[in-house]
């Protein structure tokens, strides 16, 4: 057995490939994680497994695809795209990217580790959450948010199946496969990711920028206080017609169960004119995020402590039972027909690929996080770190202490997809990465 050049590029023996991670949550969180891979193998060829790093000790997710079935599906473009957006992300409620490397077989992302599962999961658990614990979130993920808009990119699917919890109860966003970059000087037009969270310009096709993240951050938040989102519909017609033209409803006990402050922040969210909608202001998001930082539901929010991550959330995971459905255990443990193993590299010559082979061989480079600054390959962005990135210790990290799930609602364009379900209606109809690649290098 060769000794391990950690000095060297990154590459899968640096990690310990994990089925079950000790006891409690952890001991189920690889099966959960499993679970949620056998879903999304379904729809876009990517696993998720739980690896330790073995020089550092840390945990993490690790999401990898494989890449003559990426070419089979034309994902090549979206998988490039994901893994360089990525590189530019360092927040402390994102899931970051820690490393990316590749083998002949497989294209890596190793990100950040959450235990607390899903909001999603604890919403249909407990029905509803307090208004208290919603706030928190909110101004946690629109801190997130403000980070991502201020750099051109917008989430494009926020959701609460894509906003994970930490050991600790602090809110992160994941799955950024159909994130994009955004121009102020042309507009997106693309319809993409799941309906009952779009904005209104979306379904409009009036073309959009950032502010349609707010729009569906408010929605969450309304889904998460009352139980129950507030724009429905049994068809796609029919959902589209509510978010476009249906009054704004609150629940009869909506006053029992959410203050003043609290109902106008969601109709602020929650308004169908972007100029006008909370988060949105014409001078740009950062001052956009100082303005809702000042709106009254906030004004019990220390927005200097809670980056750092200092304050305690007013929810904290149980680490002693899985915070997922657990159902499918047994089926997880028989799903690997071909399980994973570190393998060299072979030699050969990459001019002898095709085409999409030897795109992702150039442009799927490495990255770690530990050695590299972060960086961003969009002309009009241009954000280059002057430091590493953040470090995996002290309170400021943006590495939190622990798993990432992977979003089931499929990737983006270039993958095709029909996925039904009452909360999550994705649309197939989305701007290619190809596409945006062209938008960035023209620079608009």
């Amino acid at each position: 057995m060769q000794p391990i050049d950690f000095d060297g590029e990154v590459n899968l023996f640096h990690f310990i490939l994990l089925r079950c991670v000790g006891k409690g949550a952890f001991g189920k969180v690889s099966l959960h994680l499993f679970h949620c891979a056998h879903k999304s193998n379904r729809i876009n060829r990517l696993q998720v497994r739980v690896v330790q790093h073995k020089q550092t000790r840390e945990l993490y997710a690790l999401k990898y695809i494989n890449k003559p079935k990426c070419v089979k599906m034309k994902a090549v473009a979206n998988i490039i795209q994901e893994r360089r957006l990525l590189e530019e992300i360092d927040h402390p409620f994102v899931v970051n990217m820690r490393y990316a490397f590749q083998d002949d077989e497989n294209c890596f992302f190793v990100l950040d580790l959450m235990l607390g599962g899903d909001l999603r999961f604890h919403l249909e658990r407990l029905g509803s959450l307090p208004e208290e614990t919603v706030r928190y979130y909110v101004a946690e993920i629109s801190s997130a948010l403000s980070f991502l808009h201020e750099r051109k990119i917008i989430h494009r699917d926020l959701k609460p199946d894509n906003i994970l919890l930490d050991e600790r109860g602090h809110a992160h966003i994941t799955d950024f496969n159909i994130a994009v970059h955004y121009s102020d000087r042309r507009l997106l037009q693309g319809v993409a990711g799941s309906m009952a969270y779009m904005a209104p310009e979306i379904l409009a096709k009036r073309g959009y920028t950032y502010t349609i993240d707010w729009w569906s951050l408010g929605v969450c938040a309304y889904e998460l206080i009352f139980g129950r989102r507030p724009f429905r519909g049994k068809t796609n017609s029919d959902l589209t017609h509510s978010i476009s033209k249906d009054s704004l409803r609150f629940p009869e006990d909506a006053e029992s169960r959410c203050s003043r402050a609290g109902i106008q922040a969601l109709k602020g969210f929650l308004e169908r004119d972007p100029t006008k909608r909370l988060g949105c202001k014409q001078n740009g998001p950062a001052e956009s995020f100082e303005d809702l930082k000042r709106h009254p539901w906030f004004s019990n929010i220390d927005w200097v402590t809670l980056d750092t991550k200092e304050q305690t959330a007013p929810f904290i995971p149980d680490n002693k039972k899985a915070n997922f459905d657990a159902s499918h255990e047994l089926e997880e443990l028989l799903l690997e027909d071909n399980p994973l193993r570190a393998k060299q590299r072979k030699e050969r010559d990459i001019s002898s690929l095709s085409a999409e082979m030897r795109q992702m061989e150039e442009q799927f480079t490495p990255y770690d996080f530990k050695k590299m600054h972060r960086r961003s390959y969009y002309p009009q962005t241009q954000i280059v770190s002057t430091v590493t990135a953040t470090s995996s210790t002290g309170p400021s990290s943006s590495r939190p202490v622990t798993p990432m799930t992977i979003g089931n609602d499929g990737p983006h364009e270039g993958y095709a997809y029909n996925h039904k379900s009452e909360h999550d209606i994705p649309m197939t109809e989305r701007i290619s990465g190809v596409e945006m690649a062209e938008l960035s290098e023209k620079a608009l």
